[in-house]
């Protein structure tokens, strides 16, 4: 029987105890941040035993899963970033967008370089993690300083948390390794998220364009890097259980990736119009 993750358990008291701290003492929009801290906590918690129980993957689930966390996400930051960006600084804003861009591609290279240390812990639980932390470190930047943006865009950036919780705890598994210990980045970004929404960002508009249009490029990348690419070698390929045409399955499931994508879309914009 695997030992429950200490680390994993210390971290979601951590988590606790900030949320417990960002209640009481009730800044701007802190409320929000600990509810769309707690949702991505458990959309990765919850996910992972889902994962764990399906020995044999299931390539549709992870095709709905992350096409319908991409589309909210890209639909997200496109509608309630980017605007804020450019309208902060139109120059400035878009330099932020193409920053943020470039550096979610440079982060591939760093997960690379992940891969061939000897890390304490999994290499698939420490890329989670660091980018559970980087991306509440921002998400908590901006609903500190825009405490009356809604929870929409929060809720839809940490979507992919399930479907990556999911598949996260398929790989653990198969490696013989403890999938509890997806606590840790299960917790990410409400730690870092509450944290850093004590930072106040200068007034000044080129500083505020740039930081929230960083912050649109990087989710926008990491949308992106959730749309489901069904092709042979992908991932979703690996989890294919069935015989058969693996072209023609494919194919079916790239009219299923641009239907989840889409419907993931679509359903921010009815979100929206609905608490418009």
């Amino acid at each position: 029987m695997r030992r429950f993750s200490r680390v994993g358990l210390l971290a979601t008291l951590v988590l606790a105890a900030l949320s417990v701290l960002a209640v009481v003492v009730g800044t701007a929009g802190s409320g929000k941040l600990v509810g769309i801290s707690w949702v991505a906590f458990f959309a990765m918690a919850l996910a992972a035993p889902l994962g764990v129980r399906t020995k044999d993957g299931t390539a549709g689930v992870l095709v709905w899963g992350y096409g319908l966390a991409a589309g909210a996400m890209v639909t997200s930051a496109a509608v309630f970033l980017v605007p804020q960006a450019i309208g902060q600084h139109p120059q400035w804003g878009g330099f932020g967008v193409a920053f943020g861009l470039l550096a979610g591609f440079g982060s591939h290279t760093i997960g690379h370089r992940l891969a061939h240390m000897d890390l304490p812990m999994d290499r698939t639980v420490a890329e989670l993690t660091a980018h559970a932390f980087s991306a509440g470190a921002i998400i908590g930047i901006i609903y500190g300083n825009m405490p009356e943006l809604g929870p929409l865009l929060g809720l839809s950036i940490v979507s992919h948390k399930g479907p990556a919780g999911y598949a996260a705890a398929r790989r653990l598994v198969s490696a013989d390794r403890d999938a509890s210990v997806l606590l840790l980045p299960a917790t990410g970004v409400g730690i870092a998220g509450i944290a850093s929404s004590m930072i106040a960002l200068p007034a000044a508009g080129a500083i505020r364009g740039l930081v929230f249009g960083f912050a649109a490029g990087v989710f926008l990348h990491v949308a992106m890097d959730f749309l489901p690419r069904c092709e042979i070698g992908s991932e979703i390929h690996d989890l294919l259980s069935v015989t058969g045409d693996a072209h023609a399955l494919l194919d079916r499931l790239r009219i299923h990736a641009v239907a989840s994508t889409s419907l993931g879309g679509l359903a921010v914009l009815l979100a929206w119009l609905v608490i418009a």
